[in-house]
């Protein structure tokens, strides 16, 4: 069975929607009906988690991700990678975000937990 990747979901979802599809068929595409998420410390389930992506995707004009490491051992997930974005008002983040988590039987996201710390842009020479 193949299982989702955290990357395609953050592009299809935040970073390079496509308009002709509806948040909520992103969304079951990537994570299970009882999907959970915890993020630094708090715990959202689907309908929170489901706010809080339609809140970022409207402030994201543009990002990309990077993956660093991913791991699965059979229904267990891990992975690591950076993010940059531009928001409408201009500014940029870029953080680098782990996340731990749990594939349902068909290969969704059941849960994932991640942390973050903000990494400072490249300073040219």
């Amino acid at each position: 069975m193949s299982h989702v990747r955290i990357s395609d979901a953050l592009r299809a979802l935040v970073f390079e929607p496509d308009p002709a599809v509806e948040l909520h068929e992103v969304l079951d595409r990537y994570y299970a009906p009882d999907y959970t998420h915890r993020s630094d410390g708090k715990t959202l389930n689907r309908d929170e988690f489901t706010q809080m992506v339609a809140g970022i995707r409207g402030q994201v004009t543009e990002g990309t991700v990077t993956v660093l490491d991913e791991l699965t051992d059979g229904d267990t997930y891990a992975e690591r990678h950076v993010f940059r974005i531009t928001l409408k008002n201009g500014t940029t983040q870029t953080r680098e975000i782990a996340i731990f988590g749990t594939f349902a039987e068909d290969g969704r996201f059941r849960h994932l937990s991640e942390t973050g710390f903000d990494v400072e842009p490249a300073r040219t020479v």
